[in-house]
C-alpha cells in the first residue's frame, strides 16, 4: 500500500514509517534486512537460489544474492518451523503464519522441480485506518463516506479483488469503524487480520497431522463461533468450499459481518462464487440465493495508475435463476 500521505511544516524532515521486528533466527540472518523493511510487500525465493522482493511495484530481483541448494532448503524448514509447523519429504508443502501477520508459504522438492521454494507476505507495520487509506488514494470523500454507512449500518461485506488488491487491508479498516462495544471474531484458514479495534477475538483453522488427526477446519470454526456472541461474524478469504462457511455464517441472522473473495473484475463476482459453489456441491440457483440473502454489498479493489483503489460498489439481486451485481449510491438499511 502507498505510503499515507501525511502534512510536513515546511522545512521538517518526513515521517519514517516504523520498521518490522521478524523473528530471531539465524537462519533468517541474509532476509532480514527486506524483512525488516516496512515498504516491502512479499519476498520471495526461487527454487534456482534467486531472491526477490516486491515494494509494491512488482517483484524484482535482489542483484547479487543467492542462496544454495541445501540453504534454500534449511531457509524453507527453519521458516515453516517457525511457524510451529513441519517441512520434510512427507509434508512438502506448508503454510504458516509468523508474529504480526506475517504469512509464510515453502515448498521442497519434487513438488517444486528445482529447489526449496519459499514465499512471505508482509503486511504494513502500521495498522491503516480508513482516514489513512483515504489520504493514501485509495478512494475518495464521498466513498468513504458510503463505507462508513455501509459499517454503521451493519450491512453485510463481501471484498473482492486480486491477489495484493488490498482487501484484507481495507476489510481491516473497515472493521476498525465498529464500535467500541461490539464484539468481532475472525475466522480465518491462516489469521491475517489486524484490526485496530478493543474487543478483537481471532480463531485459526489448524491442518490435521501426518496421522490425518488433530484437524480443525473452518466449518467447525464457524459452528464454535456461533456459541461466542459475535457482534460481528467475520469469516476470512475464501478459495474454495469455505465460501459456503461464509454465507452459511452470514445467514444466520449476525448483520455486519463479512469475508472476502478473490475476483478479477467486479463483473466477475458471480461467476467466481458460483464456481467455488460448486466446489461446496451447491448449484447456481442455491448459491444465487444464498449470496443475496447473506450478502448486503460488495466492495471491489483493484490496482489503478499503480496504487491500490476501491473501484466499485454495488447490491446482489436476484436475476432469473442467477444472481448479478447493481450499484448502489445508499445503504440505509442491514443486509
Amino acid at each position: 500500500m502507498p505510503q499515507p500521505f501525511v502534512v510536513v511544516p515546511r522545512g521538517a524532515a518526513a515521517p519514517t514509517r516504523p520498521r518490522r521486528t521478524p523473528p530471531d533466527h539465524p537462519a533468517l540472518a541474509s532476509l532480514r534486512p527486506y524483512l525488516a523493511d516496512p515498504d516491502v510487500t512479499d519476498v520471495f525465493i526461487n527454487g534456482d537460489g534467486a531472491l526477490f522482493v516486491d515494494r509494491g511495484d512488482g517483484a524484482r530481483p535482489v542483484e547479487g544474492w543467492s542462496a544454495e541448494p541445501d540453504a534454500a532448503r534449511a531457509l524453507a524448514v527453519a521458516s515453516i518451523a517457525l511457524g510451529g509447523r513441519h517441512l520434510d519429504d512427507a509434508t512438502p508443502c506448508a503454510d504458516v503464519r509468523w508474529e504480526g501477520g506475517i504469512r509464510v508459504h515453502a515448498v521442497l522438492p519434487p513438488i517444486s522441480c528445482a529447489g526449496a521454494l519459499v514465499s512471505i507476505r508482509l503486511p504494513a507495520p502500521e495498522r491503516p485506518s480508513l482516514d489513512d487509506l483515504g489520504r493514501a488514494g485509495m478512494f475518495d470523500a464521498a466513498t468513504a463516506s458510503r463505507l462508513r454507512a455501509l459499517v454503521a449500518n451493519r450491512v453485510n461485506l463481501l471484498v473482492t479483488g486480486a491477489t495484493g488488491a488490498g482487501k484484507t487491508t481495507l476489510l481491516a479498516a473497515l472493521l476498525g469503524e465498529a464500535a467500541a462495544a461490539e464484539r468481532i471474531v475472525t475466522i480465518e484458514d491462516v489469521a491475517e487480520l489486524r484490526i485496530d479495534h478493543p474487543h478483537h477475538v481471532r480463531l485459526e483453522a489448524r491442518q490435521p497431522n501426518l496421522e490425518g488427526a488433530g484437524g480443525v477446519t473452518l466449518a467447525r470454526l464457524v459452528r464454535e463461533a456461533l456459541r461466542m456472541r459475535p457482534d460481528r461474524l467475520v469469516v476470512g478469504e475464501c478459495r474454495g468450499e469455505e465460501v459456503r462457511e461464509l454465507l452459511t455464517a452470514l445467514n444466520t441472522g449476525h448483520d455486519g459481518g463479512a469475508g472476502t473473495v478473490h475476483a478479477s473484475g467486479i463483473r466477475d463476482v458471480p461467476a467466481r462464487l458460483e464456481a467455488l459453489g460448486a466446489l461446496a456441491g451447491w448449484d447456481g440457483r442455491t448459491v444465487a440465493r444464498q449470496v443475496v440473502s447473506a450478502i448486503g454489498a460488495v466492495i471491489h479493489v483493484g490496482r489503478a495508475d499503480g496504487s491500490r483503489r476501491v473501484l466499485g460498489i454495488a447490491r446482489p439481486v436476484l436475476a432469473g435463476d442467477g444472481w448479478e451485481l447493481e450499484e448502489a449510491s445508499d445503504f440505509e438499511g442491514g443486509s
